[in-house]
């Protein structure tokens, strides 16, 4: 009952709202990430983008809303890149997973904010700390837009990603720890094993002085470790398998996508 239910309202939807599609055809073509995508895949994630923007609210920083148009293309290429992670899920699923997703915040650049953290001994240390990107549990997600123009190609870095990521890590609790809900076929103690691998991995790079695999923010915390290689999976695919291969199917079966499989379609992302 509650199928049909949704399907009627999809249904609905897409006769008041019919997709844009000379917009998305658009925002494809701004972005090889989403320009690398099957036909199939870019008609699921189109609508899906399309309901997102008008289910979720999207703010520009006043100073930016005066001086950098944000037009159609623009936002149906930000809400594809977010609903990207969820683009192998079923409709309930991807829908339970961005319900803690209610705005986006867009800043002018990059932003600092006062940070307290405790040390293994106890003692707290404050700094300030440069983000391109937050969140929280329910709050909204607060990106660059300097940062965010950076993203949409297949270099390892999306802050859109990135930041998502965080929010499906809080889908079973209210701060990020690398372990967010799973699908009945992925064991618990599976992925705890193989990110654990990864983690010690990195700690032993940084320990030598050694470049790491990937991002060495991931060494940084559990939670930035999962969503550094969300990042990789999406827009890195080859560094993550040729780095961490065991992980890389992981999150293949996790996300139930192989962006592998795209990059033979990725093309540079245009200037």
């Amino acid at each position: 009952m509650l199928g049909r239910l949704k399907r009627w309202r999809e249904a609905r939807f897409a006769t008041r709202h019919p997709l844009p599609e000379t917009d998305w055809a658009e925002a494809r073509t701004r972005l090889p990430l989403l320009a690398a995508l099957t036909d199939g895949e870019a008609e699921r994630l189109g609508w899906r983008a399309w309901r997102f923007l008008h289910a979720k609210r999207i703010s520009l920083h006043p100073d930016l809303a005066e001086r950098t148009p944000f037009d159609r293309p623009a936002q149906l290429a930000l809400a594809a890149q977010a609903c990207l992670l969820t683009l192998g899920w079923s409709e309930v699923d991807h829908d339970d997973a961005l319900a803690g997703v209610h705005e986006i915040q867009i800043l002018p650049d990059a932003f600092r904010r006062q940070v307290e953290e405790m040390d293994e001994f106890g003692v707290m240390h404050a700094y300030e700390d440069e983000r391109a990107g937050e969140t929280s549990h329910q709050g909204p997600v607060v990106l660059s837009f300097t940062d965010l123009m950076e993203s949409g190609d297949f270099t390892g870095f999306n802050v859109v990603i990135h930041e998502l990521a965080h929010k499906l890590d809080m889908g079973n609790s209210l701060d990020v720890d690398g372990f967010p809900p799973l699908p009945g076929d992925i064991d618990p103690r599976v992925w705890h094993r193989v990110f654990t691998a990864v983690w010690d991995d990195l700690q032993a790079h940084l320990e030598r002085g050694d470049d790491t695999p990937i991002d060495d923010y991931a060494a940084s915390h559990p939670g930035e470790c999962f969503a550094v290689c969300c990042e990789h999976f999406f827009t890195a695919p080859d560094v993550l398998h040729a780095a961490y291969p065991e992980l890389y199917a992981l999150l293949a079966r996790y996300f139930r996508q192989e962006p592998l499989a795209r990059l033979r379609y990725a093309s540079p992302k245009p200037a």
